[in-house]
């Protein structure tokens, strides 16, 4: 028979647990919407800026000389790793992380990391061998100019041909139940191809050449913004699923611990009676 008192306490600890899980949930849901609104409002500019980078490389006048669009032997790789700060968010973490490994392994170069996020520096600290930057801390509402010094970094070591490719791993946002994890490449930048026919003939002032220049900057600060976005709102939707799954599985947890309190008490109680039964029928 089990212990009554250690059932009970136990059943004590779960309720804890659950009240703190469901509170998680509650927060991780409030924050969760923001942050999915943030980052989906994000993707049309991310888009456009895409579509205008791609009309510009397509014109004759673009001589395609600037330094992020200028392809070279590689020699060593860097990756801008985005992972949250905080646990409790799932398997979101082991996944980003798995990735970033498969990805080192599969390299015939260097490999240069830059970390956003602890969970994310502390997995690259163990198995990558070179991080030259990390950047923690950030709030779940950053705003552009809190991502700058990170995409300042891979644009002057691009520029100054330190790193001959930037890639960017973080987690795109599906769904609240879906986050996948993603590995793109940020630079070289290469142009989308625009399909014959709808290549609109703009007029660019002062021209092509020149707003193509101020362009690439831009995009590539855009894209590391719009991925810690994008990053945050599946953190938090990863987070709500997490804690609401943990709460599910600490309620049903206590109702099979008071079903076990309550044979076990029903069952001490009967062998008390049968003690004090034995007694009266002994006497007699």
């Amino acid at each position: 028979m089990p212990d009554i008192r250690k059932v009970r306490r136990r059943i004590r600890g779960v309720q804890n647990i659950a009240k703190i899980t469901r509170a998680m949930e509650m927060i991780a849901a409030s924050k969760m919407k923001k942050a999915q609104d943030r980052g989906l409002a994000g993707r049309p500019y991310a888009e456009k800026i895409e579509q205008v980078i791609a009309d510009l490389a397509a014109l004759p006048e673009t001589t395609m000389h600037h330094p992020l669009l200028q392809r070279r032997p590689i020699k060593k790789v860097a990756v801008i790793h985005i992972t949250p700060d905080r646990g409790l968010c799932g398997g979101l973490n082991a996944n980003l992380n798995r990735q970033l490994a498969s990805f080192i392994l599969q390299q015939d170069v260097d490999v240069e990391v830059i970390a956003v996020g602890r969970k994310g520096r502390d997995a690259a600290a163990r198995f990558a061998g070179d991080m030259s930057a990390e950047f923690t801390g950030l709030s779940d509402q950053p705003g552009f100019l809190d991502t700058l010094p990170i995409s300042s970094i891979v644009i002057e070591e691009y520029t100054k041909a330190t790193i001959d490719e930037v890639y960017i791993s973080y987690a795109g946002f599906v769904s609240t139940l879906v986050q996948k994890p993603v590995m793109k490449k940020l630079m070289p930048v290469e142009p989308a191809e625009i399909p014959g026919g709808q290549n609109v003939d703009y007029i660019y002032e002062p021209g092509a050449e020149a707003v193509l220049g101020g362009l690439l900057p831009r995009f590539v600060e855009m894209e590391i913004y719009h991925a810690i976005l994008e990053s945050i709102a599946s953190e938090q939707s990863a987070r709500m699923v997490a804690m609401r799954n943990a709460t599910d599985s600490a309620n049903e947890l206590i109702g099979d611990l008071t079903l076990l309190y309550n044979k076990a008490r029903q069952e001490s109680i009967t062998t008390e009676l049968l003690d004090i039964t034995g007694g009266v029928v002994a006497l007699e």
